[in-house]
């Protein structure tokens, strides 16, 4: 069974940002992405740099503040070589409550 934890409440992420949370023993970054709720490892693996401090395109890419590599937020693709990725977490809205899971990430 898949277990998750509350992270931030419905409305609490503008749509177009990120924020970061500690979920588990990870930090965790969760967009908003037109309403719709996804999370992705919060670190950049080219310098370690908060994904979730980046903006997030009209196509659901987050850009990263640092060097601006750019990943989908829908599932940790590299949007310039889709053969790295970042790992996805499995996102869901409860009442007003924004969960992640907690368990392993989501194979893509």
């Amino acid at each position: 069974m898949t277990t998750y934890v509350t992270v931030a409440q419905v409305g609490s992420i503008p749509s177009g940002e990120g924020r970061t949370f500690t979920v588990g023993e990870r930090l965790v970054a969760v967009f908003n992405h037109g309403g719709k709720y996804f999370a992705i490892d919060d670190l950049c693996p080219h310098m370690g740099a908060s994904l979730g401090a980046g903006e997030v395109d009209n196509q659901g890419i987050v850009t990263c503040p640092w060097h601006a590599w750019r990943f989908r937020v829908c599932d940790g693709t590299w949007a310039d070589n889709p053969a790295l990725k970042v790992d996805s977490f499995d996102v869901r809205v409860v009442g007003d409550d924004i969960q992640v899971s907690v368990s392993s990430p989501t194979e893509g």
